[in-house]
């Protein structure tokens, strides 16, 4: 079993922790918009993708203490709380008219974190070092 690592010492749980609530706020005042714009079919997915793919990446960063590689144990717990979050958002935008729910969307957001934190752990092997 592999050896746990602690936190790099300049990882503080502000520092770590920070940055996921700020990305959070950003998604949820993106969300309290009222009318976006209309995409062509289905691209609002791949927005979706990529905006969850940044938080996905910062909860796997604060979750493995601001180490990479983050483990396939990180990467699926960002993928959960990715997938949490992007279901509150949809509840957010029940109450949010003319927005509607999509369960595609969630989908998408859960990919989009699965891939954020994927790419963490991408990063750390081929920078071949723990800090991030």
């Amino acid at each position: 079993m592999p050896e746990a690592r602690s936190p790099t010492p300049e990882a503080t749980p502000i520092r770590l922790w920070l940055p996921v609530l700020a990305y959070m706020a950003v998604i949820f005042g993106l969300s309290s918009i009222s009318h976006t714009p209309a995409m062509p079919g289905g691209s609002d997915k791949v927005l979706h993708t990529l905006l969850y793919s940044g938080l996905g990446l910062l909860f796997a960063r604060a979750l493995s203490g601001g180490r990479a590689p983050a483990s396939a144990r990180v990467i699926l717990i960002a993928a959960i709380f990715g997938a949490l979050y992007g279901a509150s958002d949809e509840l957010h935008q029940y109450f949010n008219p003319p927005r509607s729910v999509e369960v595609a969307d969630v989908m998408a957001d859960t990919i989009g974190s699965a891939l954020g934190a994927a790419a963490l752990y991408a990063w750390g092997i081929i920078r071949g070092r723990d800090g991030l």
